[in-house]
């Protein structure tokens, strides 16, 4: 006899693609640090982009512990797993996410070659 088991919802696993979105070295290792230090080891990074800044758009980065949503695509890149809506990802594309540390603190940057324009605080941008 032969028995089906689904996954919880009867949602697909999503399988990780090779990244369109680049994790630097520093910025892999400081994400895994701070997932590390809040028992999330297993969680991904979330990237998005939403309506706001004082160029049109801002980027976003959270923890995902939930899995990815209806339509997300999961990508990897130096050991991080990251999460992408559909239409994030359309302004993501070829995006480098980055870890500066300087004199006057420490931060995620993202380096997006979709973007026309930035603000000066570098955290929006216009496409």
């Amino acid at each position: 006899m032969h028995t089906d088991t689904a996954t919880a919802l009867d949602t697909p696993v999503p399988v990780a693609m090779p990244s369109v979105i680049h994790v630097t070295e520093a910025a892999a290792s400081k994400i895994q640090e701070l997932l590390a230090e809040e028992g999330k080891a297993d969680s991904g990074l979330r990237v998005f982009v939403q309506g706001g800044g004082c160029s049109g758009f801002q980027y976003g980065l959270m923890i995902e512990e939930t899995g990815a949503g209806v339509g997300d695509q999961l990508f990897e890149s130096n050991g991080v797993k990251l999460l992408v809506d559909p239409v994030s990802l359309s302004y993501l594309k070829g995006a480098e996410v980055d870890f500066v540390d300087t004199i006057t603190g420490g931060g995620f940057t993202i380096k997006n070659p979709n973007a026309s324009s930035t603000c000066g605080c570098g955290s929006s941008f216009s496409a």
